[in-house]
């Protein structure tokens, strides 16, 4: 359950900024508002679907992670642009019937955000993807919780 005063909190920065405030001495508060940034983020992107919105948090949550482990504002570039070329749920298609687990699918498993990945996301709305990417997406998260 989410502390009341992350659920206060009304924008990415502001929650970032909670997030710094408190990370020395209260962790789960800290990884709360960095969840309610992905959140935020997504929902201000404009999904057309749960599933778009959800796909989304994953993208905006790679980037969190991705700008904690390096100390700077890192952007999902090559995800982007695939989203603007082939649309949200085509690019989920396609990174999760790849062969391989992405150094992103680990870190947010690793950070505790496994809910925000890509095979979750089809797991979760398996009737809009291929049988292939659903068999995948099953297969990584048995995997993972082996």
């Amino acid at each position: 359950m989410t502390d009341s005063r992350v659920l206060r909190i009304k924008t990415p920065e502001d929650c970032e900024q909670f997030a710094k405030n408190v990370e020395a001495t209260h962790l789960k508060l800290a990884k709360q508002a960095r969840r309610r940034a992905v959140e935020l983020r997504a929902a201000k992107y404009g999904a057309n679907s749960d599933a778009e919105l959800e796909a989304l948090q994953v993208v905006y949550a790679i980037e969190e992670i991705r700008s904690k482990l390096t100390g700077k504002k890192a952007r999902a570039t090559q995800t982007w642009q695939s989203i603007q070329r082939n649309g949200i749920l085509p690019t989920v298609e396609k990174v999760v019937v790849r062969k391989t687990i992405t150094e992103d699918y680990d870190a947010l498993v690793e950070a505790g955000m496994e809910d925000f990945t890509f095979e979750g996301v089809v797991q979760r709305h398996h009737a809009l993807f291929s049988a292939e990417a659903v068999a995948q997406a099953e297969a990584r998260l048995r995997e993972r919780a082996a």
